[in-house]
């Protein structure tokens, strides 16, 4: 998923977990709920802990999909085509709008967009680690597409269930588009692989680039992620770590025999007994590098955000002066 705060909490907050409730009955009725597989809303009574974690979850999905824009934007003037050109267009204003749909999520919490917009452009809230590395060719756009969004769905489908009924339902119409997403950027790939040589080997190079760091997307395994069970008990996460990057990677083999490319793990077979594919060791020291700070375009990823803020300063103070005027206009009409 575009969020690993089950893993990766924010900068100097201590891991979710369970605290003192001072009315029995309210936790006994929230335990109830999720019990039933029901949803909590905005104005039910929640744990403090239940309240914070999903904060950091829904904000760093949602800083995860504006972040997100950057690689692909990046070629949206360098698209071989017309029609790849309007494509990636559409495609990075979708993950735009699943932003503003995370936001307006986390805000029914208690907590303001600015406050979360703060925490990202300071560096104290996380974002997914994948969209710290660069898109080097015009084949990456594809890879994202088809590995990076592919895995984003594998893991954003079970959160259409989650217990806290807003974020439920904004991940409904994310996951449709995400789905799009993904197909679009395999047949991008597929285009590429009934090319030219030179065009097969840029798709492999791309793939041999991302397979690992998508496969780390998932979280650490789950032996050495404590804080996922009570996500789950929440009804927050619904399927684990590991059992997640298993369907991934079963899901992916097919697909990538389709496309004729080989995916870059000499240990990658079927395994009979267990009905799924063995892989190899996911390299964790450098995932655990990008998350704290020093991946190849961590930097400049936030850089660029910050820049964006402040360069749309203007717009934000015109769009306020220009809502004051029209409710002073309405105030002066109803008077």
């Amino acid at each position: 998923m575009y969020t690993q705060s089950f893993n990766v909490p924010d900068g100097g907050q201590p891991a979710p977990g369970l605290q003192p409730v001072a009315d029995a009955a309210l936790q006994a009725q929230f335990d109830a709920v999720v019990d039933a597989d029901g949803k909590i809303e905005p104005r039910d009574w929640m744990p403090e802990a239940y309240r914070k974690t999903l904060v950091r979850q829904i904000s760093q999905h949602a800083h995860s999909e504006i972040v997100g824009m950057l690689p692909e934007g990046n070629w949206i003037s360098r698209a071989p085509s017309l029609k790849r050109k309007a494509i990636l267009l559409a495609k990075v204003q979708d993950e735009g709008g699943h932003g503003l749909y995370l936001y307006s999520a986390a805000e029914t919490l208690g907590t303001s967009r600015d406050q979360m917009f703060e925490a990202l452009h300071s560096g104290k809230a996380k974002y997914s680690s994948i969209f710290n590395y660069p898109t080097l060719t015009w084949a990456d756009v594809g890879v994202i597409g088809w590995l990076v969004d592919g895995a984003a769905i594998m893991n954003q489908i079970p959160l259409c269930r989650c217990s806290y009924g807003p974020y439920a339902r904004a991940m409904i119409r994310v996951c449709k588009e995400e789905s799009f997403h993904q197909r679009q950027g395999y047949e991008a790939l597929l285009t590429m692989m009934q090319g030219t040589a030179e065009q097969k080997a840029m798709v492999q190079d791309a793939v041999n680039r991302w397979w690992w760091p998508v496969l780390a997307m998932f979280g650490p395994p789950d032996d050495n992620s404590p804080n996922s069970v009570q996500g789950m008990r929440w009804g927050i996460k619904r399927i684990s770590n590991d059992a997640l990057r298993q369907k991934f990677v079963d899901a992916t083999v097919p697909q990538a025999e389709v496309l004729g490319i080989t995916l870059p793990d000499p240990d990658l077979k079927w395994n009979e007994a267990k009905g799924g594919h063995d892989f190899g060791a996911i390299d964790w020291d450098d995932f655990w590098a990008v998350v704290n700070g020093n991946g190849p375009c961590n930097k400049e990823r936030l850089a660029t955000r910050v820049k964006a803020w402040d360069d749309g300063a203007w717009v934000r103070e015109a769009a306020l002066a220009h809502a004051r005027k029209e409710q002073q206009r309405t105030m002066k009409e109803a008077a």
